[in-house]
């Protein structure tokens, strides 16, 4: 007998990718959905499947999925955007860990789409702390970026793979570029950001190299060397405008 688990996403107007997304997890013990206000066909689709609707003014990344996190009924829960969805396989790795789990979550790989086609099989792929006990894992508090996080010991379900639809064009993921180096700019000026300038030169450089080389991109293709032309770009903007920033305050001091 498995740990009862509820399947829990939080959405704005995700119609286009929600379906496959609820039909992914549609076997979990219940389906909760915080909603922020969504005017497409996002709630009727959430409907369909069952699911627990709720609904909240959006509060930002991490506060918005830790409220949807404490809404559940259950204490293990399986997090998904509404634009990811389980992969073929997945259900299985997940009952069979959620028999007698003995760590407080595992961390699933994580398939990119890459524009036109999902990640080559020999990509090295980033994992993520998606399916864990809510009692022993909170939501940090990174802008954009936040994700669940725990001092406790977890485990990788390798054979647990989700699948990312959130980056169907070039387009969009210029777009994300901008919009999260943006968000990130209070973040990193709080922590403070040594040898700004090297980073500017150097960081991208070898960020490039990781992700083409390290990670298998290139086994994607022209794909994988747009996507690691636009990473290595991604950190650029980063720390291109925490500088610009910094120039502003100095400039107002003056």
């Amino acid at each position: 007998m498995r740990e009862p688990l509820s399947l829990v996403v939080t959405t704005l107007n995700n119609a286009a990718t929600l379906e496959q997304c609820l039909a992914s997890a549609a076997w979990a013990d219940e389906i909760l959905l915080l909603d922020s206000g969504s005017t497409d066909a996002t709630l009727e689709i959430a409907r369909r499947h069952g699911a627990q609707i709720h609904s909240e003014p959006f509060k930002g990344y991490a506060a918005q999925k830790q409220s949807a996190i404490d809404k559940a009924a259950h204490r293990w829960v399986l997090l998904l955007d509404a634009d990811e969805a389980l992969a073929a396989g997945a259900r299985d790795a997940i009952e069979q860990a959620l028999q007698a789990p003995a760590v407080a979550g595992f961390r699933l790989p994580r398939r990119e789409l890459v524009f036109w086609a999902f990640n080559h099989r020999g990509v090295r792929l980033n994992t993520h702390l998606r399916l864990f006990d809510r009692s022993r894992v909170r939501m940090n508090q990174v802008p954009v970026h936040a994700a669940p996080e725990t001092r406790e010991p977890v485990a990788t379900l390798a054979g647990a793979e989700f699948l990312h639809y959130g980056e169907p064009d070039i387009h969009t993921k210029v777009a994300k570029i901008n919009a999260y180096s943006t968000g990130l700019v209070g973040h990193k000026r709080t922590r403070g950001t040594r040898l700004l300038g090297l980073r500017l030169v150097l960081y991208p450089w070898w960020f490039f190299l990781r992700q083409y080389l390290g990670k298998r991109w290139f086994l994607d293709g022209w794909a994988g060397f747009i996507n690691a032309v636009s990473a290595a770009y991604y950190v650029f903007l980063k720390y291109a405008k925490v500088y610009e920033a910094q120039r502003r305050r100095d400039g107002a001091a003056d």
